[in-house]
């Protein structure tokens, strides 16, 4: 009997493409038969290479040799070669609508995701919205493969068996773990103004909590060079930060060190979803966007969640939108006290 291969595609960034491994990762347990390719960009790999012997990785290289019309033919015949025998689109933009269409020229099983447009367009329209929650994007990876003859049962906890990755050597300002220490991660930034809590009013909670915990050590995550060189300015301020951006080569280093966390505090991110693939609880924290959009990281609970009820809210899936009040009155109205409160109430659950 030839075996079945399935091939799951999802290009996009990070947070959505981390949401497709506790799916991944529960079809590979419960059908332990079936071969599975995820298709992504390079840096997805470290999700994905080591959760089940029967889960293989391919890279495409969409915005190089393998863009525009003939890249996608190209990687078309790569992809046919493999003779998969389903295909399941995570994604439905241009690019896998192209290759969907050719897979299902040659006869492939074929299903593509759900996103809900209409849904999302009616919750983030100004007046009354209605707020009743999408689904999940899990739901929504999980119902392509239930189309494709797959349904499955979510089952995943952490990408790391024992639930922590491997600390030592990853980097030399990462001091050994004492039990009496709270380990804390940050993560202050995010791709889109909408759903950044202001700098200062972050450094704040950071004051709070250094204040709350004098031998708790804050890691600070995420950011580009910029952003990077706020959080190094915190951390000359105060001794207990130290600035991880840019110092740990690889995801999988970074994942690493997040599994030692207590918790830890995001934006509507990719840091929320990192920190929920190892296991940790999540302060996060809303602004332009909400929670009932499906995007709230694998296995955290909405009491965590740092946000303020206004009509207006959400006005953007992706926080891409400018604010049409023009004060980000959904950022600025969150107190300090209030994000340190909820870190306060997990470590004290802990």
């Amino acid at each position: 009997m030839k075996t079945e291969h399935l091939l799951i595609m999802r290009l996009s960034a990070m947070g959505d493409v981390a949401m497709l491994v506790p799916v991944t990762f529960s079809l590979a347990r419960q059908y332990p038969n079936l071969r599975i390719t995820v298709l992504s960009k390079p840096f997805a790999r470290p999700f994905f290479e080591n959760i089940s012997d029967n889960v293989g990785f391919m890279e495409t290289d969409i915005n190089g040799e393998e863009s525009g019309l003939h890249g996608l033919n190209v990687l078309y015949r790569r992809l046919s070669a493999k003779h998969f025998t389903a295909v399941a689109d995570m994604h439905d933009v241009l690019r896998t609508k192209y290759l969907r269409m050719r897979f299902t020229i040659d006869q492939y099983r074929v299903e593509h995701i759900d996103k809900h447009r209409t849904d999302r367009q009616r919750l983030c329209r100004l007046g009354y919205k209605g707020m009743s929650p999408l689904p999940s994007a899990f739901d929504n990876y999980a119902d392509v493969l239930a189309r494709l003859g797959y349904p499955i049962e979510c089952s995943f906890r952490s990408i790391f068996s024992e639930q922590r990755g491997e600390i030592r050597s990853l980097a030399p300002a990462i001091p050994e773990k004492k039990s009496f220490q709270q380990w804390i991660g940050i993560a202050p930034f995010a791709a889109h103004t909408g759903k950044i809590y202001p700098p200062d009013k972050m450094e704040t909670v950071i004051d709070i909590i250094t204040q709350r915990h004098p031998n708790s050590r804050i890691f600070l995550f995420g950011g580009g060079r910029k952003e990077q060189e706020i959080m190094n300015g915190w951390a000359e301020k105060n001794k207990q930060c130290i600035c991880v951006a840019g110092t740990l080569k690889g995801l999988d280093k970074e994942l690493s060190l997040m599994s030692y966390l207590d918790v830890m505090v995001s934006m509507d991110s990719a840091n929320m979803h990192l920190a929920s693939l190892v296991a940790i609880p999540v302060v996060s924290v809303w602004g332009a966007t909400h929670p009932c959009a499906g995007f709230m990281g694998w296995g955290q609970s909405e009491e965590n969640a740092v946000q303020v009820d206004l009509p207006c809210r959400p006005c953007s899936v992706f926080g891409k939108k400018a604010c049409h009040r023009g004060d980000y009155a959904c950022l600025n109205r969150i107190e300090p006290v209030e994000i340190a409160d909820k870190v306060e109430s997990i470590l004290m659950r802990k």
